[in-house]
């Protein structure tokens, strides 16, 4: 018996060439596109630069009343938010952070400065403040230099190149009179990004 042959038709060479040199290109373009991408990525740097940190303790409030500060600019490529602040391993909470992410260059650069105790509520001019409403804390950085800042709700958001000045206030009885000219730790994060600081905690007892 004799076989028959199969008149299926196969794809010819010159049209399986093509799909292959067509699929290569895709292919190619996709590896390209995908390395670019990983490139840019890895490119962009995340990093803050923290200033003059600085601690405050009341000398003689036995309660450990203390308050701090710090400069933090945004140094990286990537919009970056301040979420953690720590003194000796402590989280300071949100609701103690009293930020200003306004500052011109020129008041940032200024050192931050303690403007004298008003009681529990640290170093705040409520009773002649210039800032309204009157939930808003005015610190001073000078004699004619002040900023208006209210208590944080979260993460401080900052954009590359954008800088801000922060007082937070200690929980009580993390530092106490005792650790004034002690040298400790100031954390300051954004992410990854941060460091931790050394500083020399300052006693402080001027009341305006």
């Amino acid at each position: 018996m004799k076989t028959k042959l199969s008149k299926k038709r196969a794809i010819s060479t010159v049209l399986t060439t093509v799909i292959i040199l067509v699929a290569s290109v895709v292919l190619g373009s996709g590896v390209v596109l995908y390395g670019t991408s990983l490139f840019q990525g890895s490119t962009q740097t995340e990093a803050i630069a923290v200033s003059t940190p600085k601690v405050w303790v009341h000398t003689t409030a036995t309660e450990g009343l203390a308050w701090g500060a710090a400069g933090v600019r945004n140094t990286g490529d990537k919009v970056l938010s301040v979420d953690k602040i720590t003194i000796r391993g402590l989280d300071i909470p949100f609701a103690q952070w009293y930020a200003d992410t306004s500052v011109s260059a020129s008041l940032y650069q200024q050192a931050l400065n303690h403007s004298g105790w008003s009681g529990t509520g640290g170093f705040i001019f409520n009773n002649y403040s210039s800032c309204t409403p009157s939930t808003i804390l005015q610190f001073d950085l000078g004699a004619t230099d002040f900023y208006c800042a209210d208590a944080a709700t979260g993460p401080i958001s900052l954009t590359p190149g954008q800088s801000a000045i922060i007082y937070f206030k200690l929980t009580n009885g993390t530092i106490t009179s005792l650790d004034s000219g002690v040298n400790t730790s100031v954390n300051v994060y954004a992410g990854k990004a941060g460091a931790p600081q050394s500083i020399t905690v300052q006693g402080q007892t001027y009341t305006p």
